[in-house]
């Protein structure tokens, strides 16, 4: 019988588990947030398959250590996973995808609109007992400032469509993507330091990887056009988050909306708090309809991994 270990308890479901495994699988969870807590629960109830939170880790000695068929995450990005050490094992690592692709673009939208009317300052003036238009930075209509999208995945793509009605120029570096598959979304491919030179709304959704982390760093920020407003709904280390309090300090960018950020839970962020933030706690993913979505799609691919059947989510395409 194999066993299966639900490690992110927040995001999963152990019922959906059991009903689409069926009475052939032990389903077992623990509430684990280190990779030493991980291992010795594996160890303990002797897992086949782990379902981690995307803050544990699982590292080649991890992998190397263990007898582990699949690792899974029940989230888009398989950031702390080495797929290298995964695959020479044989282990399988599966994500879902796109189970929340209108959800996070849907959220990077409200940050955006949150920013341009300073809707969230507006809220905490009130609530301070204030009731004045001036109780916040000048504001500028969102009509005709051009929006720049860091990366043109299937959320940015959604997004784009989202904001199209806004009557807002859409520009996109992505070197992965074609430019027809941006001009079919009406959007104008561009290198990145022209992304930077033109665009006045910089909306981040990459990944974070080696060319990425960072990218977004104090010469980028400078380079966009006054008054201008970053959103971040793809990972927190793709922009250097020193550099954009100092940009937010001095003007250079009027406004932040923060999905994630570079240490979660933040430690004494300076990013939140601050009077031109707003900051939510990588909730972008999050409606009940995403939450079914990535439980049942997770539990059914590790299903056809032990049927010996090839997943739909698999991360290192091994199943052919």
């Amino acid at each position: 019988m194999p066993t299966v270990l639900l490690a992110d308890y927040a995001k999963l479901d152990p019922e959906t588990f059991r009903r689409v495994l069926g009475p052939d699988y032990d389903v077992q969870v623990r509430e684990l947030d280190t990779e030493a807590a991980l291992v010795d629960a594996v160890r303990e109830i002797g897992a086949d398959a782990v379902i981690t939170e995307p803050g544990t880790p699982v590292s080649r000695a991890t992998i190397d250590t263990l007898s582990l068929r699949v690792v899974a995450r029940p989230a888009i990005g398989v950031n702390g996973i080495d797929l290298d050490a995964a695959a020479a094992a044989g282990v399988t690592v599966l994500n879902c995808a796109e189970y929340c692709t209108d959800e996070v673009a849907t959220h990077a939208l409200a940050l955006l609109l949150d920013c341009v009317r300073s809707i969230s300052a507006y809220d905490r003036s009130v609530v301070q007992g204030e009731w004045s238009w001036e109780a916040t930075r000048e504001l500028h209509r969102l009509r005709d400032r051009t929006i720049g999208l860091l990366a043109f995945g299937p959320i940015a793509r959604r997004f784009a469509e989202l904001v199209s009605g806004f009557d807002c120029p859409i520009l996109a570096y992505d070197p992965y993507i074609d430019d027809e598959t941006m001009a079919a979304y009406g959007v104008e491919a561009v290198d990145f330091d022209e992304l930077c030179d033109k665009a006045d709304v910089l909306s981040v959704h990459a990944p974070l990887t080696g060319e990425t982390r960072g990218m977004v760093d104090a010469a980028a920020l400078s380079r966009l056009g006054p008054g201008a407003i970053v959103v971040n709904t793809g990972r927190g280390a793709v922009v250097d988050e020193d550099a954009l309090v100092r940009a937010l300090d001095d003007g250079t960018v009027a406004a932040a909306g923060l999905d994630v950020l570079a240490v979660e839970p933040p430690e004494d962020s300076p990013l939140v708090g601050h009077d031109d933030t707003t900051v939510t706690p990588h909730a972008g993913w999050y409606s009940a309809e995403a939450r079914a979505t990535v439980n049942e799609t997770i539990a059914t691919d590790v299903k056809r991994v032990f049927d010996g059947q090839r997943p739909k989510n698999d991360v290192q395409k091994l199943w052919f």
